[in-house]
């Protein structure tokens, strides 16, 4: 491992001069390569003159300094806090080493922000005169929470620790000595890694949660339970167990899928500049927070669970289980054949058709026919339309930020196929048609009332995506992140599972 301590105080002969040679000591003895680098001797300029840091050349000791940094895995900053955070001296330096596309970059056509510092830990050091708990507790550390989170977290590394002393002020010898020796157990932690067991099981966590992409799973559920609903009165579904079985199948399915998915579009993601909360993928490996091996272990996990849990629902499900083994097998091969091999549906231009598919007739029907329903009855097909025409746009403007990374690996998504333009054309087309067949189902009472007043609100909401939609078009300049626009897109999609609900809920 290799640990760069940097010094931060402009007095090298003081007490976080001692500190920073005390960890310094501890991190050699646990078998690490150590560098230290005290800001104090370096000659630099703490000002940015120019609009970008990166205008401004940087000095000999600063080219320095940012190889030290590239070369560790683990920074150590100790350093006095002053006025509750940190001296001019660290703060001018941070503000000329970390600059774009060395700490960070920016996500093109967007306000999102990828870190460039990923796979380091740091270590903050820091004495103070105020009481360590006072400054916690009432003032809420807001130096220590800046280093932590809006610079060192904001540039990718993590975990940061944090060890501050205090108070000096107040402080004797024997104490000042104990605080030497914390700072030395500190590098000797070392031998055991950068990261405990808890900040381990933290990060990881952290990690997977953001693989899973929670954000896009409750539509599932609302489409399942609209099939369920219309195949058993309300009384009889949510207190079934059969109800829950069927969705943790298809829970655990998504799962499956949103892996496979993360792995197979690894190329396309690495090269996507225009990633957000709701496009690009989930970043985690390209970021490097989780393994493709990794990856391949939930993926078998998430299959494995889906197999037990379809079992048990074959086992508990009332009527025969020929419908239910075909819909679910159906939904399965669509659902992971969005990117795996053979089917690539989403590389043959078919990946918008089939997340609609899936997404509302296939999980409808589910719910159906888990509920012991007729797979041939009219209904839940006739149901699942308006929604099918909603998701479209949304999945549809979903391939606009992506287009240029999923065109140089061959996926061609619609955006890719017809352009921006294109795609923001097909987007316009669906939502009309989605507002009139749900605005028509309200009308005629078709499917059981279940869109009942839904025109009320789906005809001016589609009103306002489509100006969305048209001002998009007509929008000079190159079109990245949309995120606005994919948030309205959403939005409009939730009506169209909502009313449904309560609808049959209700009835």
């Amino acid at each position: 491992m290799k640990v760069l301590v940097i010094l931060g105080h402009p007095r090298t002969d003081s007490l976080c001069g001692a500190l920073a040679e005390a960890y310094s000591e501890g991190a050699r003895a646990a078998g690490t390569e150590v560098q230290s680098l005290n800001l104090a001797s370096l000659e630099f300029d703490p000002h940015v003159h120019t609009p970008s840091p990166n205008q401004q050349p940087l000095e000999k000791d600063l080219e320095a300094a940012r190889g030290l940094v590239e070369w560790a895995d683990h920074l150590v900053f100790v350093y006095p806090t002053w006025w509750g955070t940190m001296p001019a001296l660290l703060k001018g330096f941070l503000d000329r080493i970390m600059t774009p596309e060395f700490a960070f970059r920016s996500c093109e056509g967007g306000t999102g922000y990828e870190g460039l510092l990923q796979g380091r830990s740091a270590q903050l050091i820091t004495t103070m005169d105020t009481p360590p708990l006072i400054h916690r507790l009432v003032y809420r550390q807001p130096g220590a929470n800046a280093m932590a989170r809006a610079t060192l977290g904001f540039c990718g590394v993590r975990p940061v620790r944090s060890l501050m002393f205090g108070s000096v002020r107040h402080s004797d010898e024997a104490q000042r000595k104990a605080w030497l020796q914390r700072a030395r157990q500190e590098g000797l932690r070392l031998a055991k890694g950068r990261e405990s067991a808890g900040e381990w099981l933290a990060h990881k966590a952290g990690a997977w949660l953001q693989a899973l992409r929670l954000q896009f799973y409750p539509m599932t559920f609302v489409a399942y339970a609209v099939g369920a609903l219309v195949a058993a009165p309300a009384g009889g579904v949510f207190g079934n167990p059969v109800f829950w079985l069927g969705y943790l199948c298809l829970f655990l399915l998504e799962v499956a899928t949103v892996l496979v998915n993360e792995r197979v579009d690894f190329g396309s993601d690495r090269q996507n500049r225009f990633y957000g909360p709701f496009t690009g993928g989930s970043r985690v490996l390209v970021e490097g927070l989780l393994s493709a091996r990794e990856l391949g272990v939930g993926i078998a996990v998430a299959l494995v669970g889906f197999a037990l849990a379809f079992v048990a629902l074959l086992a508990t499900a009332p009527g025969d289980s020929g419908p239910i083994l075909t819909v679910m097998a159906v939904l399965a091969i669509l659902a992971i054949g969005y990117t795996a091999a053979p089917l690539k549906l989403s590389y043959r231009g078919l990946g918008e058709l089939d997340v609609a598919l899936t997404h509302s007739l296939g999980v409808l029907l589910c719910g159906y026919v888990f509920l012991a329903g007729d797979w041939t009855a009219s209904l839940p097909w006739l149901l699942s339309l308006p929604l099918f025409l909603a998701i479209v746009p949304s999945i549809t403007l979903s391939g606009i930020p992506d287009r240029e990374a999923d065109a140089a690996v061959g996926k061609g998504t619609l955006a890719v196929r017809l352009g921006n333009d294109g795609a923001l054309w097909v987007a316009l087309s669906f939502t009309i048609l989605a507002a009139a067949s749900g605005a028509s189902f309200d009308a005629l009472g078709w499917a059981q009332g279940a869109y009942a007043g839904i025109g009320y609100v789906v005809v001016p909401y589609a009103a306002w995506l489509v100006w969305l939609l048209w001002r998009a078009l007509h929008r000079e300049g190159p079109r990245g992140r949309i995120d606005g626009l994919m948030a309205a897109s959403l939005g409009y999609v939730l009506w169209f599972g909502l009313f449904p609900l309560v609808n049959l809920v209700m009835g």
